[in-house]
């Protein structure tokens, strides 16, 4: 059909008319749909961008507010002659003469993350971090030296360390926020020093809550679990959430999987944050057995009802235990009146006993029961 430059103009005229009629329409369709979300101060969404989590900028501000306590860590731990090796191969001639290096290596070195928790210099870290260090040095961003520092306190089995650091000038330090209010699901942030790479920043949400790890001889229990990336170097650096508060300490991955990292919760931290700053160590109950789960084959063969209570599979010589007459093949049913339902349960029951404490056993032995009664001690530093 033939259109001439009248009709055509009229055409775009009328075409524009309804595509503004359509647009204005439009516009109140997608605010009724999307109302503009008010904040404190009463405006919408332009004010968004300040909201925690919700503008673009928000992590990198709290990076930015956080990084400057987060410190790393270097050690090292001088060699014996033993660890040097054979001492002919330390002697420089001999050395020489076989083509080897001219010294032998004199100490291990080591790596790892903690965080500033005070203005005065207490720094917050892994045990294993520090764990037989002979010299322990801290970097701090915006001073030109490492601080050398001095571990106040220790614990082994929840693989935390107190350092303290002197400076001319406050420090600057994070605080601790609540881990039984973080949620699975709640956004984190890592901050550490993984393979040497300082202030690296990763992201991920809690995973789980609670969870228990074993990583060589150290038992772990309640452990947050999130994907944001945790690796080597990582450890002992803050887990954040959008508030930037510290809820947990970086502390292992799993080296079989991908985005799987674990943290000490703050609760942990709390617990024992007070003996570690005061120098002393939280002295651990201990009843010195090693104890495993009953299966259904054990029960059968020891006259079992049911498969509850902890078989005990090894007694410490000189231990609590071992002093009260329990042996190898027992089965722990009672500590102090509750019934043991399995070895973790009685793991637990011992631990929230102290040193000193005066605690009745029922025991199974040789299809009878026994009344055992001990004093739990404070578990031995050789003891892990």
């Amino acid at each position: 059909m033939f259109v001439n430059r009248k009709q055509l103009l009229l055409f775009i005229a009328l075409a524009a008319f309804l595509a503004g009629i359509m647009f204005a329409g439009g516009s109140y369709v997608i605010k009724d749909l999307f109302p503009a979300k008010q904040n404190s101060a009463g405006n919408g969404l332009a004010n968004a961008e300040s909201l925690p989590g919700v503008g673009p900028d928000a992590i990198a501000e709290i990076v930015a507010g956080s990084s400057p306590a987060v410190v790393k860590i270097d050690t090292r731990v001088r060699l014996s002659g033993n660890e040097l090796g054979d001492p002919f191969f330390n002697d420089p001639f001999f050395r020489q003469f076989f083509g080897m290096p001219s010294r032998p290596r004199q100490e291990d070195v080591g790596m790892g993350s903690g965080f500033i928790i005070s203005k005065d210099g207490y720094v917050l870290t892994n045990e294993h971090v520090v764990d037989g260090a002979d010299i322990i040095q801290v970097t701090v961003s915006g001073f030109d030296k490492q601080f050398e520092a001095k571990v106040v306190g220790a614990d082994y089995d929840l693989d935390l360390a107190l350092l303290k650091i002197t400076a001319d000038s406050d420090l600057p330090f994070l605080n601790l926020g609540d881990s039984d209010k973080i949620r699975v699901g709640n956004w984190v942030i890592a901050i550490g020093n993984p393979y040497g790479l300082d202030h690296t920043v990763t992201i991920g949400v809690i995973s789980a809550k609670g969870r228990p790890i074993t990583v060589q001889d150290r038992q772990y229990e309640n452990l947050l679990q999130t994907d944001a990336s945790i690796n080597p170097g990582n450890s002992g650096g803050p887990l954040l959430n959008l508030k930037g508060e510290v809820v947990g300490i970086n502390t292992a991955i799993n080296a079989q999987a991908q985005g799987i990292g674990f943290a000490i919760p703050t609760s942990t931290v709390q617990r024992v944050l007070q003996d570690l700053m005061s120098g002393g160590k939280n002295a651990r109950p201990w009843l010195g057995v090693q104890v495993r789960p009953i299966d259904e084959e054990m029960a059968r063969y020891l006259g079992l009802e049911k498969m509850e209570g902890a078989l005990v599979v090894g007694v410490v010589p000189g231990g609590p235990a071992a002093k009260a007459g329990l042996k190898q093949w027992d089965v722990v049913l009672e500590f102090n009146g509750v019934k043991v339902k399995d070895a973790d349960s009685l793991v637990e029951a011992i631990k929230n006993t102290s040193v000193g404490d005066r605690v009745t056993l029922v025991v199974q032995r040789n299809r009878q029961n026994h009344q055992v009664k001990l004093t739990i001690a404070e578990k031995p530093k050789n003891i892990r």
